[in-house]
């Protein structure tokens, strides 16, 4: 009524009041009444906007590949980006007087599309498909610093690449050539592993060899061994030997020594005891007759002086007459021989 209009915005809006070009009053979720035949507001939603992408691009040699993902972004200096686009409401204070609000999402995509291709294009289709990490951290370097979107007020929250896909003809080339290769590894690993088990029974038997290498060794060690204890016995046997016949020889030869000092001794004894049986009979010889006689018959028994005197008589019968002995003195005679 009379041209006066009341409006209100959500928190998520940024509202820009105009009257005759010139700005009023500014602010995120703001209301107030205006005049409508001589006011303008304009709208910028400051919230964050998603914006998925499919581009088609040809590689450096000239293959077709696709790169799909999504960038997020924001209006970060919403009077800059009112600036550079019309966000200007319609009548009906819901829709707006242009379609720049609609070109946002488009400028910002190719941005995004203008680097990859950038990218893309410096690099071979092999190379490509390999490239999703490397190709999001030059989107995120790219974008942080592009001129244009700083002109637009614009700032990237987040950039995704979702897939790199080339065309279906040489996805098909390359799964085949890939199942080759699979197929390639698959014998190479059928091979490795034969190889292996083969190495592994040659490490086996070589182990085994070597067991009874050492085994032979450690015998050939014994029975050398053995040997050579035989020997330290045999060498210390005839040391024992040699030394028993090393005593006997000593003992025989004092034995000898011996036998030779007791015969000499033997010797000196005869001699002396001829010598005194000789001289002996030297002074018997030069005693007289009746001396030794006298000294004979001092030494006898009477059974001694009896026989021989009996010897006297016998010996000078022719010259006795007559001699009488009586019974008794010829039995006690006896009993003193008896005795």
């Amino acid at each position: 009524m009379f041209g006066l209009k009341f409006f209100k915005a959500d928190s998520s809006s940024f509202v820009i009041k105009s009257i005759n070009g010139e700005a009023r009053r500014v602010g995120k979720g703001i209301s107030f009444w205006y005049y409508k035949p001589t006011t303008t507001v304009a709208v910028l939603p400051v919230n964050s906007q998603e914006a998925p992408f499919i581009f088609n691009l040809q590689t450096s040699d000239f293959q077709s590949l696709r790169v799909q993902g999504q960038v997020s972004f924001l209006i970060q200096s919403p009077e800059v980006t009112a600036g550079a686009l019309n966000y200007s409401l319609a009548e009906d204070g819901k829709s707006y007087v242009s379609e720049d609000p609609m070109k946002l999402n488009d400028r910002v995509l190719r941005v995004v599309q203008t680097i990859i291709q950038n990218h893309i294009q410096q690099t071979k289709l092999r190379e490509s498909l390999l490239t999703s990490q490397p190709l999001l951290e030059l989107l995120q370097r790219e974008l942080g610093l592009n001129e244009s979107l700083q002109a637009l007020g614009v700032e990237v929250m987040d950039v995704s690449i979702a897939a790199i896909t080339p065309s279906p003809e040489t996805a098909k080339a390359l799964e085949a050539e890939a199942r080759e290769s699979i197929l390639k590894e698959a014998d190479d690993a059928i091979y490795a592993r034969r190889k292996f088990s083969v190495e592994q029974e040659r490490t086996i038997r070589e182990a085994e060899l070597d067991t009874d290498l050492s085994v032979q060794q450690k015998e050939q060690e014994l029975e050398e061994a053995r040997m050579e204890n035989q020997k330290q016995l045999l060498r210390e046997q005839a040391a024992i030997e040699q030394e028993r016949l090393q005593s006997e020889v000593d003992a025989e030869t004092k034995r000898q020594e011996l036998v030779a000092l007791s015969a000499q001794n033997q010797r000196i004894q005869a001699e002396a005891d001829a010598y005194t049986i000789s001289e002996k009979m030297k002074a018997y010889r030069e005693l007289p007759v009746e001396s030794l006689r006298a000294m004979a018959l001092a030494q006898m028994t009477p059974e001694q002086l009896m026989a021989t005197a009996f010897e006297s008589f016998a010996v000078n019968a022719n010259k006795i007459g007559e001699l009488n002995i009586s019974p008794d003195l010829i039995s006690q005679f006896a009993k003193q021989v008896a005795r």
